[in-house]
């Protein structure tokens, strides 16, 4: 019997050790890459050439790509160990699916149309809806089979668009709808920011304050309300943030290349670089096993405020980037 039980301790000392080495294994966040060279690579596999926007759409699909395929998988669904055990890389997963979602919807309702009454692209119009699915459903269809359908959809648009006997896929890189997607990504920025900030107690001012002084009071809003993030979930929004950051930083690269004439054009490409540098500060290195939650002025280092100022930073950047775009 006790050697039974000797057994019995044994195995589950090493199913633990085990759990915990894929722990390690899968608690990583994807690699960056390239969005040009990306791009150059997989036109000249093809032997096609490399046309506007393909850039672009392509680091769309790498992103996806690589979020779905990194150490570990994707881990946002799981319910088993180690992922179910694992939150830090499921909300960095949420971030990078956040600035997809929204790039995707550009890409069919902007990028690729000419104007407002213009005819959306049929792939691009398929391909939105796959990759606003749920991002942590298992049972079939789950998220990984329903994104990967948005990866084919948006390769055949990518496909048309290299190949030039076909003129049925376009891009349009012009100011106009480039300032619009910048300010969707200023909205989401300035999000993350203000919930980063709120790690500390924040005491704020109710927003209804600030309407019709004519119109009737609202009774039962506070005239300022005390805004804390539950130390629970301190590093779910970090996590969230540098995943936004990480894929934000890889599409403005691609806006880099694509919009190169709209850009130089409004002498905008410089505060577009400045934006970037700073969102790549977000992706430094972590030397801390926990993120800390310290005072502002305290002993302890409070990550959330040092992710929050670059990307505050950026998003002020982003603000006079598109007053650039309108007035060039």
């Amino acid at each position: 019997m006790r050697r039974y039980a000797r057994y019995g301790g044994i195995a589950v000392i090493a199913l633990l050790l085990l759990n915990l080495g894929l722990m390690w294994y899968a608690d990583h966040p994807a690699e960056p890459f390239d969005p040009v060279a990306v791009a150059a690579a997989r036109a000249k596999s093809k032997g096609v050439p490399l046309v506007l926007g393909q850039t672009l759409t392509l680091t769309e699909i790498e992103l996806v790509q690589r979020t779905l395929d990194k150490p570990g998988g994707y881990l946002s669904n799981d319910i088993l160990p180690p992922g179910v055990l694992l939150d830090n890389v499921p909300n960095w997963e949420f971030g990078v699916l956040v600035q997809v979602r929204d790039l995707s919807r550009f890409l069919r309702g902007e990028f690729s149309k000419s104007q407002a009454q213009s005819t959306e692209d049929t792939d691009l119009a398929e391909a939105e809806p796959h990759f606003a699915f749920s991002n942590n459903r298992w049972l079939l269809p789950s998220s990984e089979s329903e994104y990967r359908a948005g990866i084919s959809r948006t390769e055949s648009y990518l496909d048309r668009l290299a190949d030039q006997d076909q003129l049925d896929a376009q891009f349009y890189a012009r100011a106009d709808n480039l300032n619009l997607y910048l300010g969707e990504v200023e909205r989401r920025l300035g999000n993350l920011s203000k919930r980063l900030s709120e790690g500390v107690a924040r005491t704020e001012v109710a927003a209804s304050m600030g309407t019709d002084p004519n119109a009737p009071p609202n009774a039962s809003t506070p005239a300022e309300t005390v805004r804390q993030t539950p130390w629970s979930q301190i590093d779910d929004v970090f996590y969230e943030a540098r995943g936004a950051c990480f894929a934000q930083v890889h599409i403005l690269k691609a806006i880099d290349h694509d919009f190169a004439r709209v850009l130089d054009d409004k002498n905008a490409r410089v505060a577009l670089r400045q934006i970037i540098q700073e969102l790549e500060a977000t992706q430094a290195p972590l030397n801390s096993p926990v993120i800390l939650n310290g005072s502002p002025y305290g002993f302890f280092a409070n990550h959330s405020l040092v992710i929050a100022n670059y990307i505050s930073r950026a998003n002020a950047a982003i603000g006079d980037l598109r007053l650039q775009l309108e007035r060039g």
